[in-house]
């Protein structure tokens, strides 16, 4: 049953990758990358990562897909204002899309038979383990992590801060 799944999951997630790719109207791409997420998803809940799945819907489908869809929709790209390529930017293009797939190949056939259920203990997954493992073995990435995303919310806050014009300046020239 576990297998069958895996097979659609699978199945699923490709299909609705290459229609990321070849679907011609960026709306449509959007959603058909919100179903591949969720087919990524249930390749997590699979290997019995539910927080994993969980954080990954989340993050993915429900904000970032969320803002690639608010900022088509304000673009409002046509095929009128989308500038044509031309057709050495479209060789160089299936030329690299070509050479990363030969990666991809070479690197699974280098992986090995990793099948779904890889792990043999069933509470690899959960939210208490990961928790525990974080707080002791990775405490110092995950602190440094926390420092690293403070400041970059920092400096969001300073470049979107607005400057108040100077009123002594206005008032001295004035005089």
């Amino acid at each position: 049953m576990a297998l069958n799944l895996f097979y659609f999951l699978s199945f699923l997630a490709i299909l609705s990758g290459l229609m990321v790719v070849l679907s011609r109207n960026p709306v449509h791409s959007v959603l058909y990358l919100i179903i591949t997420f969720f087919a990524i998803a249930g390749h997590y809940v699979l290997m019995n990562a539910q927080f994993l799945a969980a954080v990954h819907v989340i993050v993915y489908a429900g904000a970032i897909l969320v803002l690639f869809l608010y900022v088509i929709m304000m673009l409002n790209l046509n095929e009128t204002v989308e500038p044509h390529k031309s057709k050495w930017l479209k060789i160089a293009a299936t030329v690299t899309g070509g050479l990363l797939m030969l990666v991809f190949v070479g690197v699974l056939r280098k992986a090995g038979d990793m099948g779904p259920g890889v792990s043999s203990d069933p509470q690899i997954g959960l939210v208490e383990n990961i928790g525990k493992i974080l707080y002791t073995d990775f405490i110092l990435p995950f602190e440094i992590t926390s420092i690293l995303l403070l400041a970059a919310m920092v400096g969001a806050v300073m470049l979107g801060k607005k400057d108040k014009p100077k009123t002594e300046s206005i008032t001295e020239s004035q005089s």
